[in-house]
């Protein structure tokens, strides 16, 4: 069974993490999730990160706001893929943490969705995963055509509401 760690720099941000959390379980995806900081608890981190293929994780999500490294910082100390939630800010309105995840150096990547973009931090790992495992591959092509299909019904709703 595939496994993804979603990881948030502070339990305030899990809110934002929700949505990746319940995709996730929605594709029958075994889900982690915790609490840990890049400055606050950064033994935890490094721990977390050079352990986490021998824990069986294939994907990483990280959640962070303002400064928002953690998803840096886990990068750092591990090969899996590592997908970088911005947490909205009241500062800048999470345009800091965006910009904090997205600007990485070089060797380190960190892919970013959204800021408060947490539905699809989850369907960007299952889109990573399903190229291991054609069931999530399969699930996903059929989330997509149920999106097609009620973007089209809300269409033609829309078309008669006009006439």
């Amino acid at each position: 069974m595939s496994k993804v760690a979603v990881i948030m720099g502070s339990k305030s941000d899990l809110g934002v993490v929700k949505p990746a959390v319940s995709v996730l379980k929605d594709f029958g995806v075994e889900v982690e999730v915790r609490v840990i900081s890049a400055h606050r608890t950064p033994e935890e981190a490094h721990e977390f990160s050079a352990n986490a293929i021998k824990n069986g994780f294939e994907v990483i999500i990280c959640a962070a706001g303002k400064a928002a490294h953690l998803g840096g910082v886990i990068a750092a100390s591990t090969t899996l893929p590592v997908i970088g939630l911005p947490v909205k800010t009241d500062m800048m309105g999470g345009l800091d943490s965006l910009l904090s995840i997205v600007q990485m150096p070089s060797g380190i990547p960190v892919a970013t969705v959204g800021v408060n973009g947490g539905e699809n931090a989850g369907l960007l790992a299952l889109q990573i995963l399903g190229i291991k495992y054609p069931e999530i591959s399969k699930k996903l092509a059929d989330y997509k055509t149920a999106m097609k299909k009620k973007i089209n019904a809300d269409d033609v709703a829309l078309q008669s509401e006009l006439e």
